[in-house]
């Protein structure tokens, strides 16, 4: 009986152990989820013109959260896609503190890059300090928009990276190339 009695006791402790490292070890999974709700036609060419309500060497990320819904609404603005995207879309991931918001395209319909603003709806946030980062498909070698969210002091704010490289910055030398991409779909 005191065999079996330790056997059991034994097997609870190794199972007890597991258990806890497997929790030390791994990263910290999270119930983040979301999508994007709402993004602009292509902004570098309106009638003709090309037109900005925001300077086009800035994209930046406006953020607003509800701490009883644990919904954070995110704004990009100004962010870089082919003008011809089909459609565009993201994917969340977290590891521990860090949300990553993976954009991209479904499709590369036309030879030109352009700027588009994105609503992006985020579930599951609890109330905590978090560090955000976007990967985007045209961003490579600019300054990347990745900063620090503290969800505990401010429910709201935002982060700007200055970006001079095409699509953003410059449009005066990207008019022919963005009247050339679109002038056949008129």
């Amino acid at each position: 009986m005191k065999t079996l009695l330790k056997a059991i006791l034994f097997s609870a402790t190794l199972l007890l152990m597991m258990v806890g490292c497997k929790d030390q070890n791994g990263p910290a999974e999270s119930k983040i989820t979301g999508s994007i709700t709402n993004s602009s036609e292509c902004k570098n060419f309106i009638s003709g013109d090309l037109k900005f309500a925001e300077a086009d060497t800035f994209s930046c990320v406006h953020y607003q959260y509800d701490d009883v819904t644990h919904k954070l609404i995110m704004n990009h603005i100004n962010a870089g896609f082919n003008c011809c995207p089909l459609k565009i879309n993201c994917e969340i991931s977290t590891i521990d503190d860090t949300i990553t918001i993976h954009e991209f395209e479904k499709e590369q319909g036309c030879n030109c890059e352009c700027l588009f603003d994105l609503d992006i709806e985020l579930q599951g946030v609890d109330q905590n300090n978090y560090q955000v980062r976007f990967a985007e498909p045209y961003a490579e070698g600019q300054a990347e928009i990745f900063f620090e969210m503290d969800l505990t002091s401010n429910n709201e704010g935002e982060f700007c990276a200055v970006r001079k490289g095409y699509p953003w910055g410059g449009m005066n030398s990207q008019r022919s190339l963005v009247h050339s991409c679109f002038s056949g779909l008129y």
